[in-house]
């Protein structure tokens, strides 16, 4: 079923956020992603090779002992290839809900636009 795919997929998606293991954050984002978000009137665009760069240089969170929680609020397909999900997560500090646009790529899904928001802390 596809909403076990994407439940296998948020696992590998969460995992990366948490653990920064980079060949699985090859496999969730795909090469052309872009990352888009605004907080306080700054608008931020990363493009993958950037956001690659901001993870892989950073302590993962798992070390800090931060808190982990995740949840899938809402799933959109919009074909059999292609969906909108909603998630909330704990990422350092901070409360997150992304919107990751995905597409199946070769047998399997990847994120090819995510917009994010720091909606509080923990």
């Amino acid at each position: 079923m596809p909403i076990d795919e994407i439940r296998a997929f948020l696992n590998d998606y969460f995992e990366v956020l948490q653990t920064q293991d980079m060949a699985l954050f090859e496999r969730v984002f795909h090469k052309d992603c872009v990352l888009f978000s605004q907080q306080d009137g700054v608008q931020v665009t990363r493009p993958f090779a950037a956001y690659r760069d901001m993870v892989q240089g950073r302590e993962a969170p798992a070390k800090g002992n931060y808190p982990r929680q995740e949840e899938l609020l809402l799933v959109d397909f919009l074909s059999p290839t292609m969906a909108v999900l909603k998630v909330r997560l704990h990422l350092f500090n901070n409360i997150m809900e992304d919107h990751l646009n995905i597409m199946k790529h070769e047998g399997r899904w990847m994120i090819y636009a995510k917009h994010f928001y720091r909606v509080g802390s923990v």
